[in-house]
């Protein structure tokens, strides 16, 4: 059973381990600019944009080596796959912005745990997690035909 879900288990294990990179590079960079940024929101942005781009760049090696076992290391496909990871993540970074607002003013908005919004964004977030499983199963980390 472990072998036929191998691959899931380890896409789960490693975006819980992408997610702590994000979360772990933006609080970082938070306490370490306090006040070097003018206002608050900027720092935020800062943080919050570098600490996305280090997430998926772990995200990619991780997904590309362990997951995907994707084992082409040439110049040409690490450029086509690293292009076309990082479009579909900001694709579904686009949605993960936007998204949750729509689905709020849609009708989907009741809080849970006093946060509105709550079940917007948690629907967007497992879009968002299958949506990038397919990109990167079906498109970027596609298995050649033998």
């Amino acid at each position: 059973m472990l072998k036929k879900y191998r691959e899931l288990i380890l896409y789960i294990v490693f975006g819980a381990a992408t997610t702590a990179v994000n979360w772990a590079v933006y609080s970082l960079l938070m306490k370490l600019m306090p006040g070097a940024v003018p206002a608050v929101s900027a720092q935020m942005l800062i943080s919050n944009a570098a600490a996305w781009v280090t997430a998926v760049l772990f995200a990619f090696i991780v997904n590309k080596y362990f997951v995907f076992e994707s084992r082409d290391f040439s110049v040409k496909v690490i450029l086509k796959e690293g292009f076309s990871f990082f479009a579909a993540r900001g694709v579904t970074g686009l949605f993960e912005v936007f998204l949750p607002e729509i689905l709020y003013k849609a009708g989907l908005d009741m809080p849970l745990f006093g946060i509105e919004g709550f079940w917007a964004k948690a629907v967007v977030s497992v879009l968002i997690i299958v949506l990038n499983y397919v990109f990167s199963k079906l498109i970027i980390f596609k298995k050649k035909q033998k």
